[in-house]
């Protein structure tokens, strides 16, 4: 699932979303503009712009038929995008303000698998699953070639580089490369080097030598003169990408020593590697970004689907830089000179577990998310940091006082110390200590220095960790913890903990119902003071206050309570949350409440009048991380959904243009519309991407049920006038045996209230639809009041005299004058 990350500007009773982080790549194709400002890239059926210098999504384009994007490609002037989709339909979009310029089908049996611009942006070329090739003037807007041959995908389509040259690489599943000449439309070669799939190409300055990569371990040095391999380099990894090295330039710094061919490779091993090509040999292997990630050996075969393998490398030659994309779906920046890492971004998280403010002035938000990988982002630019260490699941963090050290737990037994340099930004692991028999699912800091942690875990314990005085300490060493004090504090799992601010008690919350407040005092074992008991299933959370003496606890009940520490009776219960309370912390100097659930709300009590004062339904999901800044002026939070806003409204509309296509589901569809222009501005709601174009899909359906229902009026309308002045006409009624005066008032009101009540029943039981009976009862009835009041004035001569012509006519003849 995905994930939202939110801070929020904590005022007494409002909020405003300051900054979001949000999925903005799940796989697929990645490029980057000419001017190296942008990164493109594919998130479902959306192609999203990340601005490089901030990390923001500023622009975005989504296809209208909503489904996925299977390829796309940016023209080297940066000025056109075009994008494929599983419904056949190529569509070419002004992309800095999001329009669809123009459409086409793609003539292609199957989707479009890969697709590329040449040189002068005017020619494209698509390669499709159907083992063809098309190739398109952008200008003109006709198909110019059609090449067949390939057999099966086309995964891998690129021109020449040297437009003169005419000529396309194309690769599919026989693993060959094809050269066609797009002169003679016919192919002339095919280099037979591979037995695996070719991943890339990349060409020298003087457009004679190719290098190819694939994932059959090998890279391959072509002659495109006489069409040969001139070497094949072992490289002992799969291979997604590989780019040469600019010539006359300095590479020293990773192992260049020579004018001869040198080029980088990414792959399944997650590092790149220049290699000298007319030697075959490596020269240089990055270094892994955090020295507490475990490596595997040279020697070691890599496993498959290895979270940190590369699985594209792109060249930003003007800022020499280098920019790959992971498994994670992580893009990251590397200086070419060195090879050291920029920026990184996160295109895509799962579920986050957990949250919390870090650095100086909260410029920093570190997540868990589902993963043994940490991540910290920094607030101004999304820039993140990927922190590697725990072999499994982080399930909770918590960060000392000043911000520059925090701690985890995660289902490796273990639990680490981190700590950020406040100038660089750069965050590494200090101290670890494993000894706990199960995972372990809460931690917490001390609050007065980082003296001690305390974490609980599955295994039913409690234990505390003294830390060592000199941890933030610039070393490259790990401090081995050691924990001083074990307690089985409970039953069944502990799933929370939490230290007083004045660092002598300790509060624990455990899946047994209760919660627990121990003595921190002494340097021995635990003192147990007593039981909060109360809540009727397991107790979450637990948070003392910052000012009172009283601790707050919050369960899978859906309730949140607050305890007296002195007696440890419940002083207050806060019940307004649907399912499970996951989280609570204390704001405004601890006299209100934030709590976060299951159900997806983030609610603000204040303690005073035990009242919800504000509920935030900013997610849709479980709400695991909830935490303020020191200043209570910021909160951020974490759950398990996406941007929930943009998507609800967004599902909304696409689901009112496919329910307004059906008479059966048109009301639904305009009654939910009707809530959303009725709760949205405009402007606001054409802010969101797509929604220009939902609201002129619903317009042409709209008006033909209109129509629909305007004329079941009129029908309506006619048919009772004609069935009450049948029944004027009609012989005597059964009650009296006399003939009925029918001008007499008393008898008409009786007469129309008869009516209304027969049209109500036969609406309501009408073979039909149900819904537009219903409709046009209501507005049918409405109608006739109004008819009936002015009949007299509205009837044409002509149709009076044909009614009195009627009347004159006997009963069983009206029905036969009304079919005529």
């Amino acid at each position: 699932m995905l994930h939202l990350t939110d801070t929020f500007r904590l005022f007494p009773y409002s909020y405003a979303v300051s900054s979001k982080i949000e999925p903005f790549y799940k796989g697929g194709n990645v490029q980057v503009s000419k001017d190296e400002n942008y990164i493109f890239c594919t998130c479902g059926s959306h192609v999203n712009v990340l601005e490089i210098s901030t990390g923001k999504i500023v622009h975005s384009v989504e296809h209208d038929d909503q489904e996925d994007i299977t390829s796309f490609a940016l023209s080297c002037d940066d000025e056109l995008l075009v994008t494929a989709s599983r419904a056949l339909l190529l569509k070419q979009w002004d992309w800095r303000q999001a329009q669809c310029t123009r459409s086409w089908k793609a003539i292609h049996t199957v989707p479009v698998a890969s697709m590329t611009f040449d040189s002068t942006s005017t020619l494209l070329a698509t390669g499709g699953c159907d083992g063809t090739i098309k190739l398109w003037d952008v200008v003109k807007q006709y198909c110019t070639h059609n090449l067949k041959g390939s057999s099966g995908v086309v995964h891998l389509v690129q021109f020449h580089p040297d437009i003169n040259r005419l000529q396309l690489f194309s690769s599919s599943l026989d693993c060959g490369i094809r050269l066609w000449d797009l002169r003679s439309s016919q192919c002339v070669c095919v280099l037979q080097s591979h037995y695996s799939a070719v991943t890339s190409l990349t060409f020298s300055s003087n457009g004679a030598t190719m290098v190819s990569s694939g994932r059959d371990k090998i890279c391959t040095v072509w002659d495109l003169k006489t069409r040969k391999a001139k070497r094949t380099v072992p490289v002992y990894e799969a291979v997604e990408g590989v780019v040469l090295l600019p010539e006359n330039k300095d590479f020293s710094q990773i192992g260049v020593k020579s004018k001869d061919l040198h080029f980088i490779t990414a792959g399944s091993k997650g590092v790149l590697r220049v290699w000298e090509a007319s030697t075959a040999r490596c020269v240089y292997t990055q270094t892994l970004p955090s020295s507490t990630l475990s490596s595997a050996s040279e020697d070691e075969e890599e496993k498959d689907g290895d979270p940190r393998s590369l699985t594209y490398l792109l060249h930003l030659p003007t800022s020499s830089r280098l920019a790959t994309v992971t498994a994670e779906h992580n893009i990251m920046l590397y200086q070419l000179l060195d090879l050291t890492t920029q920026q990184q971004f996160v295109g895509y998280n799962d579920e986050v577990l957990d949250v919390k403010f870090l650095g100086k002035g909260d410029s920093h938000i570190v997540v868990a998310t589902n993963s043994c990988q940490l991540k910290v982002f920094e607030l101004l630019t999304n820039s993140c940091q990927i922190l590697y260490g725990h072999t499994d699941t982080v399930l909770s963090l918590d960060v000392f006082k000043k911000g520059s050290l925090f701690a985890s737990c995660a289902k490796d037994r273990s639990v680490r110390v981190w700590h950020m340099d406040s100038d660089s930004g750069h965050v590494r692991c200090v101290a670890q200590g494993s000894s706990h028999a199960n995972a372990v699912g809460s931690i917490t800091c001390s609050r007065m220095k980082a003296s001690f942690i305390v974490s609980g875990s599955q295994d039913c314990t409690v234990k505390v960790w003294d830390l060592p005085a000199d941890l933030s300490a610039t070393g490259t060493g790990i401090h081995q913890l050691t924990a001083h004090t074990t307690e089985k504090a409970h039953d069944k799992d502990v799933n929370s903990v939490a230290v007083s601010p004045n660092d002598k008690l300790l509060a624990s919350g455990s899946q047994d119902r209760t919660a627990k407040l121990w003595s921190l005092a002494g340097k021995g074992n635990l003192g147990l003071l007593g039981v909060f008991r109360g809540h009727r299933r397991g107790v979450w959370a637990v948070c003392f206050s910052p000012v009172d003496q009283v601790l707050a606890t919050s369960s899978a009940d859906g309730t949140t309570k607050l305890w007296s520490l002195q007696d440890f009776s419940c002083l207050k219960t806060f019940e307004g949350h649907d399912a499970s309370v996951l989280k609570i912390i204390f704001v405004s100097r601890g006299t209100q409440l934030l709590t976060s659930g299951s159900d997806g709300l983030v609610k603000l009590w204040t303690i005073k009048t035990n009242e919800c004062v504000k509920t935030l339904d900013a997610h849709q999901d479980k709400v695991w991380g909830l935490h303020a800044s020191h200043k209570d002026d910021k909160m951020v939070t974490g759950s398990a959904d996406s941007n929930i806003t943009v998507w609800m409204v967004k599902s909304l509309l696409r689901y009112c243009v496919v329910w307004n296509t059906n008479a059966r589901n048109c009301l639904d569809a305009q009654a939910v519309l009707q809530v959303l222009l009725t709760h949205l501005p405009p402007e606001e709601l054409l802010q969101y991407q797509g929604a220009r174009t939902h609201l002129e899909g619903l317009i042409p359906y709209t008006e033909r049920h209109m129509q629909r229902i305007g004329r079941l009026l009129q029908a309506s309308m006619f048919l009772n006038y004609m069935w009450q002045k049948m029944r004027v006409a009609g012989a005597p009624s059964s009650d009296s045996g006399q003939d009925e005066d029918p001008h007499s008032p008393v008898e008409k009101e009786d007469e129309e209230e008869d009516n209304e009540v027969s049209v109500t029943k036969k609406a309501s039981t009408s073979d039909g639809r149900v819904e537009n009976g219903e409709s046009t009862r209501t507005n049918g009835n409405h109608q006739s009041e109004c008819e009936e009041s002015s009949e007299e004035e509205d009837i044409e001569q002509d149709d009076k005299d044909q009614i009195k012509t009627a009347k004159c006519l006997p009963v069983s003849s009206a029905p036969q004058t009304y079919a005529s």
